[in-house]
Parts: C-alpha cells; structure tokens; sequence
C-alpha cells in the first residue's frame, strides 16, 4: 500500500447535505481534483470520488490536505486514489515543537533529559519492542525487558547513573512488574486475554502465519500504561528520602523508610487516580453506549470490554500502592546510615 499526501485543487461535484442524526456532519458524495504533494508522483493530478458517511466524513473543500491511498495498474500507472484522511502533520508537528519548546524553556537541563528518555522510550516500543511481536516473541517477557530498559535509560538521562537512578529504577520495575503479576493472575482467573480485545480479530486477520503471540498483548499492554505512573511515584520517594538524607546524614534507616512511606501515600492516591481516569476516559464511548442501551450492571461488569478496563486500571494501581513500599525499603536502605552528599554521588568513577 502507498500513502501519499494530497491538496484538493477543484471540487467537482458536491451531492453532500446536512445529516440530521450526526450534528455537523453531512452525507452523500463530492468528485474532486487532487495533486499529489509528496512521493514519485508529486505533481500528478488525479480524480478521485470522496463518499461523506457518518463513520467517514472527510468533508472536502478546495484546498484541503489530506493523505491518499495510491492503487496501481500492471503497467506502474496510478489508476485510483482513495482519501484515507485528513492530513493532520503539521497540527501533530506543532503540538510536539510546542510540548518540548515549554519542557526546555521550563525544565532546563532537566526538561533536555526528559525529552532524551521520552524520545528513546518511542524508540524502542516502536523499534525494539513491535519488530519482537511480529517475529513471534511472547509479549510479556519483551514488554518486562522494555520497562527495564527504557526505565533505566529514562531515570539516568534525568540524574545520571547514581545509586538515586538504581534505587528508583529497581523499585519501578518491581512496580510494573507487579501490575503484569496482578493482570496476568486476573486475566487466567476471568479468563481474559489479548483475543479479547477490540483489535484482536484484526490482528488475527492481518498476523496469519507471523507467529504473533495475541493472547500476551493484554498484559503487555497494561506493563507499559503503568510505567509512567510508576516511575513518577518512584523517583518521588527516591529524590524525597536522597534530600532527607542530605538535611540529615545521621538519619536511621527506619527514620527515612517512614518519611518515605508518607510521602508515598500523598503520590499514590493521585497516580493511582490518574491511571484509572485515563483508562476511563479512553472508554467513554463505550460507557456512553452502556447507557444508552440501558445495559443491566451484571452484563456491564462481566463484558470483555469493561472488564478489561477494569482489570487495567486496577492492575496499575495495586503496582503503584506496592511501589511505594518498595521503593520506600529501597532507598531508605541506599542512604540510612552513609554520608552527606550523596544522593547523587556517580556509581561509576
């Protein structure tokens, strides 16, 4: 398949009008002009038929960008360009010059770190992790090497490789790693797994015959939703005991692991709420729909759907309250005890 992107330069025909079920949508269908912007064909002019549906509604005027699916003749030829959607590039360019141009300006030499470990964590779920799946490796035992891997490499982009990055990035792993425990140990008992998903008969479909593991995606999935959260509360309770430390070398090991534990519980009621609401909000349609239809709770709670939601949000949660612990154990043993000044002090000279 080639997708190119694509101007609309004459609207041809336009037999569209208002739809009075979706509010500003409208149905029928437009015949339009389109040159093509990029590829070997930049330049070319073809016609191509647009259908307004109320599930695909590209409402096209003079000058619209939008991305085309290019069909060949046996000859090379271009015979039918099909709109596949709105060009959206340059909004999504924006919104990510605008998110790391605030980051800079705000967080310095940190603001630089976390956009080296955001761009290396996009890296590797789409270079290292995807090319695993699609060559048939079970997806939990790539998705923990992940969270290992990008954890480590994020915390130490952010503080360099100090016994405050081993200490946050062992308690956040154990953390994910429990989430993946919980969801696994859910999804034997309901059963669920990734077949249950909305895209598994699709994958299905298009994986025929590549190996693709589909029944581990589900806890895959939920491993790398709940590493943000996870980290987030870690590295607070680790930076958090390292400054206690540094206020006061003499601190006994259960002084610290107690400060720990109640700053913890202040991170963990938000993160927690936060992991749960975006789950919630990623499946607003679908609870819309529940109540439309008037859905009896008992079918609500037991639909593949919901539970799966349910099972996600509850599985990152119950990691989060456990890091706190952990993570509260770990570094109060890391510094209890030793010196001033070293909170940040390298591991490697």
């Amino acid at each position: 398949m080639i997708f190119e992107r694509a101007h609309v330069t004459e609207l041809l025909t336009d037999s569209a009008s208002e739809d009075t079920w979706t509010e500003g949508h409208r149905l029928g269908t437009q015949q339009v002009v389109l040159t093509i912007d990029s590829g070997k064909h930049k330049g070319q002019e073809l016609i191509a038929v647009n259908y307004l549906s109320a599930y695909g509604n590209i409402d096209l005027k003079e000058g619209t960008k939008v991305i085309v699916k290019l069909d060949y003749e046996a000859n090379g030829q271009v015979y039918i360009a099909t709109i596949s959607s709105y060009d959206r590039s340059v909004v999504v360019i924006g919104l990510v010059v605008i998110f790391v141009t605030f980051l800079l300006l705000f967080g310095g030499k940190k603001g630089l770190s976390a956009v080296l470990g955001l761009g290396f964590t996009v890296f590797s779920i789409w270079f290292f992790l995807i090319p695993l799946l699609k060559r048939g490796y079970s997806p939990i035992p790539a998705a923990i090497a992940l969270v290992s891997i990008t954890t480590f490499a994020s915390l130490t982009f952010l503080n360099g490789f100090s016994r405050k990055t081993l200490g946050a990035a062992i308690g956040c792993i154990g953390g994910v790693t429990i989430a993946g425990l919980v969801a696994y140990a859910a999804g034997s008992l309901t059963p669920l797994d990734g077949f249950n998903m909305p895209e598994a008969e699709e994958l299905i479909l298009r994986s025929s015959g590549s190996g693709l593991a589909i029944s581990g995606l589900l806890v895959s999935g939920i491993l790398i939703a709940a590493l943000g959260a996870v980290m987030d509360v870690a590295m607070t309770i680790t930076s958090a005991v390292a400054e206690l430390h540094e206020m006061n070398p003499k601190a006994k090991r259960s002084e610290l692991f107690k400060s720990g534990l109640n700053i913890g519980r202040d991170a963990m009621g938000t993160m927690s709420n936060t992991l749960i609401l975006a789950f919630a909000g990623a499946s607003l349609n679908m609870l819309v729909l529940f109540r439309i239809f008037d859905y009896p709770y008992l079918q609500i709670f037991n639909s593949d759907l919901m539970t799966i939601e349910i099972i996600q949000g509850l599985a990152g949660s119950i990691g989060i309250v456990l890091t706190v612990p952990l993570v509260a154990a770990l570094s109060a043993n890391m510094y209890g005890g030793g010196s001033k000044n070293t909170e940040n002090k390298p591991l490697l000279q």
